[in-house]
Parts: C-alpha cells; sequence; structure tokens
C-alpha cells in the first residue's frame, strides 16, 4: 500500500509541536510493516534543508487569485528519516524561516495545498491513500474530488488527521478564488459557520477521520471550538487512535542528547546523576525532588497558571522542591515566569525558548513532569517522560486521561488531578512530594513507566487497518 501523508509540519526538518514529531514517526514505523509511506511538506529554509542533499523531481505552477505561481518538488536523497520525503518550494510563499506567524499564512497554506494536488494529478500511478494533518492539509480532500482539474483523483481515498481542532483555519468567502475552479455545487462542503473552514471541509470530505487519542474524539463532541454537531454528525467515519512515540529517537540507553546513558538495570544512579547535570546548570537543590514543565506557554497547556501554583507550592510546602521551566509562548507568561526568577533563587529556574537537547536532558533527569494542560488532543511529553523514568503530573484531559493512571489505582503510575487550577496543581505537588520520599516505591514505579510500551507499533497498524476499511 502506498500512502502520501501532507503535513505543514514533520520532524527533524520542521516543527512546532506533537505534529511534527506524529509526522516524522509514522510513515517509518508503517514502511516497517511493508507499505510505502511518504511525506510532502513545505521547503522552509530550516538548518535541515542546508544541511542535506536534495533532487529536483517535478516543477509546475498554478493560479490563484489572479496570480501565478511556479511550484518546485524536491526529494532528499539520502532517506535518512526513514521515509520517502519530499519538500515543496513555492517562491515567495514558503521559503521562510519559521513554519507559522505569518499574515498570509491562509495564502501559504492554501498554496502548499494547490501544488501537493497538482503534484499528484501529474503522477503516472495513483498511491492507495493521501493521508492529510490538521488544517494546513484538510482542503486536499475538497480539492480532490471537487476542482475541475483534478477530480480524476477522487477515486484515491482520503483520510484526515485532527491534531488539534481549536485551529481551523478560517478562510472569508472572498478568498474562495484561492483554491483553483472548483464546483460551486458544492460550496457547502467549505462551508461552517458562514466561512470557509479548511478543518470542517476536510471532516466532510474526507473518507475517515482520525484524531489522535479516542479520550480526545469523545471530548470533540462536547467542545470543538464550534465544530461540535459536525463531529457529532459524522462520527460513524471518526475514530480515536492513540499516538505512539518514536522509540529510536527516545530512547535513554542511546540518547545522545543526555549526559549519562541509562537502562532498567542503573537508571536509579543515572537518572541522579543526569539531575546533577541539571541542579548545577540552573542552581538547584539535586536533593529535592525536581519538577519541570516542558512545552508551549499558552492557554491550552495552563501555562498562565504555573507563576501563581510555582509560587504557592514553594511557600506553603516551605520550598520542599524545585522547579525547572522550558518553553516559549505568551508573552506575558514568559515575562512572569522570568520575573519570578529573582525571587525564588535557588528554587526555581527556567528558559525561554525551544532547546531540543535540554529538553531531552530534563525528561532523562526530572523526577515528576507537569503537564495541567486545559487541552490536550493526545500528549506525547508524558510518554516521553515515562520512557526515561520520570513520573507524569497530569489533569484528566484528552490523551492524557488515556495514558497516565493515578498511582493511587491499583496498578497506577502517575500522579492525577481534575481541574486545570492553582489548587490541583499545587495539591498535585503535595502528592509528588508524599510519593518523593518512599525511594522503594517511587523506584518501583519508575521502572514500571519505564517498561510501559507506549511506541508507535500498535498505532501504525491501526492506522493501516483504517486505510483498509
Amino acid at each position: 500500500m502506498e500512502i502520501i501523508h501532507v503535513s505543514a509540519e514533520c520532524y527533524p526538518v520542521a516543527k512546532a509541536g506533537g505534529l511534527g514529531d506524529v509526522v516524522g514517526a509514522l510513515p517509518k514505523y508503517q514502511n516497517n510493516l511493508g507499505h510505502i509511506a511518504k511525506v510532502v511538506m513545505p521547503m522552509y529554509r530550516t538548518k535541515f534543508l542546508f544541511e542535506n542533499t536534495f533532487d529536483v523531481v517535478h516543477k509546475g505552477g498554478f493560479g490563484i487569485a489572479n496570480q501565478r505561481y511556479d511550484y518546485t518538488i524536491i526529494k532528499e536523497t539520502a532517506n535518512i528519516t526513514g521515509f520517502d520525503l519530499y519538500l515543496v518550494d513555492i517562491y515567495g510563499l514558503l521559503d521562510r524561516e519559521k513554519i507559522y506567524g505569518y499574515d498570509d499564512d491562509s495564502l501559504r497554506f492554501t498554496a502548499f495545498q494547490v501544488a501537493v494536488v497538482d503534484w499528484l494529478s501529474k503522477w503516472n500511478h495513483h498511491p492507495d491513500i493521501v493521508h492529510v494533518h490538521d488544517h494546513q492539509a484538510a482542503l486536499v480532500p475538497f480539492m480532490m474530488q471537487h476542482c475541475h482539474a483534478y477530480k480524476h483523483l477522487s477515486p484515491i481515498k482520503t483520510i484526515l488527521t485532527i491534531h488539534n481542532a481549536q485551529y481551523q483555519g478560517w478562510l472569508k468567502w472572498d478568498k474562495s478564488n484561492y483554491i483553483p475552479d472548483w464546483d460551486r455545487w458544492k460550496s457547502g462542503l467549505l462551508e461552517w459557520g458562514d466561512a470557509i473552514n479548511p478543518l470542517a471541509s476536510g471532516i466532510k470530505c474526507a473518507a475517515k477521520v482520525s484524531t489522535v487519542s479516542p479520550g480526545y474524539l469523545e471530548e470533540l463532541r462536547v467542545d470543538a471550538n464550534g465544530l461540535e454537531s459536525l463531529f457529532e454528525y459524522e462520527k460513524g467515519k471518526c475514530v480515536g487512535i492513540l499516538n505512539g512515540i518514536d522509540t529510536d529517537v527516545w530512547d535513554p540507553r542511546h540518547d545522545t542528547y543526555i549526559h549519562d546513558k541509562f537502562g532498567l538495570d542503573d537508571f536509579a544512579v543515572k537518572k541522579a546523576a543526569n539531575k546533577k547535570i541539571l541542579c548545577d546548570q540552573f542552581n538547584l537543590d539535586e536533593e529535592k525532588p525536581l519538577i519541570v514543565f516542558i512545552g508551549r506557554l499558552v492557554g491550552e497547556k495552563a501555562a498562565d497558571l504555573l507563576p501563581a501554583a510555582i509560587s504557592d507550592s514553594i511557600y506553603h510546602m516551605e520550598g520542599r522542591m524545585n522547579f525547572l521551566i522550558l518553553g516559549s509562548g505568551e508573552y506575558l507568561v514568559e515575562q512572569q515566569l522570568q520575573h519570578l526568577r529573582s525571587h525564588l533563587i535557588g528554587y526555581y529556574n527556567s528558559q525561554i525558548g525551544y532547546n531540543e537537547k535540554l529538553s531531552h536532558q530534563m525528561y532523562a533527569g526530572a523526577d515528576f513532569l507537569l503537564m495541567p494542560s486545559r487541552v490536550e488532543p493526545c500528549g506525547l511529553n508524558q510518554m516521553y517522560a515515562m520512557r526515561y523514568g520520570t513520573i507524569p503530573m497530569v489533569r484528566n484531559t484528552g490523551g492524557l486521561k488515556d495514558t497516565v493512571k493515578d498511582f493511587g489505582a491499583e496498578g497506577g503510575y502517575g500522579i492525577c488531578f481534575d481541574h486545570a487550577t492553582v489548587w490541583d496543581i499545587s495539591y498535585s505537588v503535595y502528592r509528588a512530594l508524599q510519593l518523593y520520599e518512599q525511594e522503594e516505591k517511587l523506584n518501583q514505579i519508575r521502572k514500571q513507566i519505564m517498561q510501559l510500551d507506549n511506541s508507535w507499533v500498535k498505532s501504525a497498524l491501526l492506522y493501516i487497518n483504517l486505510y483498509h476499511s
């Protein structure tokens, strides 16, 4: 079976979040199952582009809003990702350093999708599945079925995976000419809420729709940023498939990013060594439990609660723990977290920004990972943490609820709470302190979570079964 993944992100080429991790791993595992999985994404001006070699495989062009755009498809030659990787270059639109955040993002990603469909239309054979990810690729199913020049692609089945339904790619109707000449009788397949809604269109037009965890699919029927009734109506073709993690990349036995590699036989000593590296670097006390947060500093992640929760925990529990934050996002949250450093010297520190190496070291050296998310479709960080023997502290939502079981329940191994509030976070910190003081139980849980199978093997097979359906 030949599968084409269409995405705005793919690790290690360009990544802003979990989408990049998924698209960078799932195709590799599908290939391992004997299929042919490929990825096509924009050709941003990233470090990956300049450090690797590519061949030009296609050149073409199309019109959008009375403007001609030429595009080039290049293919990475060494197959270092474990699958065929194709990049789409459109001069003036996709040749930028950042993935998102430009005023013309709607034009950029619509043009990207048009280029992909136009390229597919020139193939001398058809792939079996076109698998699109999030709203930046969700117009592809509509274009393949209802754009006049591409209707011969309509027999190809399309799958849409929703990584985050909060972002839907809305376009005003005056931008309808971004889409190549299309059947105007089909405007209802584009429309939702008096606008063109790419994500809604993908849900309507794709043969199957998946979300990145079963729990998130259930939540979308009651909270989907306006699409609740659509998810209820289309529930017959929707399925929740839990994301996996790439265990080749996230493996404490072979991770080149961490200071001291470790396995089940020496995790206690080596985690302590990795923790010391972090505490020395960030002026923290290695004798105290280290609680870390790694991720985007945005409302979805409840990052706005972190300054108060950290201050309250340190004050009410008399500084019996350390906190370390790595992330970037909303300016006000960043400023509050930076300001906190001068008041809580020796108890708290932070690094604003994205740092892949540091994130691996934090997973390896931390005792607990805090994820108080308001919205978490799947969450990968908790699975990364468990792979490194770091106990997750998570709110019961989405994929966090699907992957973490509270240590107070039989067979449990994490710390779970119900509400994204300062109180719930602080109480979870108190529970973490209690657990940390029970060394035998702590190490038993660490050993347990390091052996959990959160790899892509099972999930990749579930996707293959979905394609066959």
